[in-house]
């Protein structure tokens, strides 16, 4: 049996980014092209659970909200507060929260090649 999952929104992601840790699970092409602001990259396919502090809560981030329902799951078991942001990244964008690229300068969202 799973461990549920809550679901946040982008918009409440955005206005809870300085308490939490924002886990964008995309791939690097993805993430280079544009992330959340303050953001940390592990792709859902380099997940390890084993590197990231317990005691941090965590939302996942990804394009739709599919896979970081996936690395959401798999935090959860491992014993983590976690959320998946519902939406995605496509509906952070669709929403007009910023996206940046490492350098901080204006990024966008791309899907994957």
């Amino acid at each position: 049996m799973s461990t549920p999952v809550p679901d946040i929104s982008p918009l409440d992601t955005y206005h809870a980014a300085e308490d939490v840790l924002l886990l964008d699970v995309r791939e690097d092409d993805e993430w280079a092209a544009g992330h959340a602001p303050g953001a940390a990259h592990m792709a859902l396919s380099r997940l390890d659970p084993s590197t990231l502090n317990r005691a941090t809560s965590i939302i996942a981030i990804c394009l739709s909200g599919n896979r970081s329902g996936k690395a959401a799951a798999r935090l959860a078991e491992a014993g983590f507060t976690i959320w998946n942001m519902t939406g995605g990244m496509n509906e952070w964008q669709k929403l007009g929260l910023p996206v940046q690229t490492d350098d901080a300068s204006p990024g966008s969202i791309a899907r994957a090649s």
